[in-house]
């Protein structure tokens, strides 16, 4: 079996891998500026950047090896919520998510040598009504701080999501249903 590269240093993405059997696998993280241009849908945008990011790894990677990058972002209407910049940004977008729909939209792709394939995954996530004060509770756990829409599903940000619609992991930033369906058209079949 070819060698997995997780072109990424996310402590979810990687526990995600190990959670439907991928244990063995290095980690590289290339340099990418994120950067995409105007006028692309959130879609369009997150897999924009994950073949960007699958490019510059492929540049520390040999043709032989299995490359694996995902973006991952939080969309308020039109409006992207990247990652809070301080606890007073963290509290403006949790306050304008309470009560409202939005999309987390991840695009991922798989890369070995010059074989490119790039998909992304939308999910639904309703926030329930929530006071300041729980709002402030949640920013004071230092959760928020490192994830785009200010949220961690998997942690504490749960008890501020009244539903998903869609691929729970995807909002932890990778939906592994869809990698493994992409993974199979490499020859890697996960069961």
């Amino acid at each position: 079996m070819s060698r997995i590269v997780l072109a990424s240093g996310s402590p979810r993405r990687q526990e995600l891998l190990n959670r439907i059997g991928i244990t063995d696998f290095d980690i590289r993280v290339p340099q990418t500026d994120e950067h995409y241009p105007a006028g692309l849908t959130p879609a369009q945008i997150v897999e924009y950047i994950s073949r960007e990011k699958a490019d510059a790894a492929a540049k520390l990677c040999t043709p032989e090896e299995i490359v694996i990058t995902a973006d991952t972002m939080v969309f308020l209407d039109d409006q992207r919520l990247g990652k809070p910049q301080d606890e007073a940004d963290a509290l403006r977008m949790l306050t304008a998510l309470q009560g409202r729909r939005h999309t987390v939209c991840t695009g991922v792709t798989v890369r070995q040598g010059d074989r490119v394939l790039t998909e992304s995954e939308a999910t639904g996530v309703v926030f329930r009504p929530a006071e300041e004060s729980e709002l402030r509770a949640y920013i004071a756990t230092g959760e928020p701080m490192d994830k785009a829409g200010s949220y961690g599903v998997q942690g504490k940000g749960a008890l501020l999501v009244e539903r998903l619609e869609g691929d729970f992991f995807n909002v932890m930033g990778l939906p592994v249903l869809r990698l493994s369906r992409m993974l199979a058209q490499f020859g890697i079949k996960l069961l």
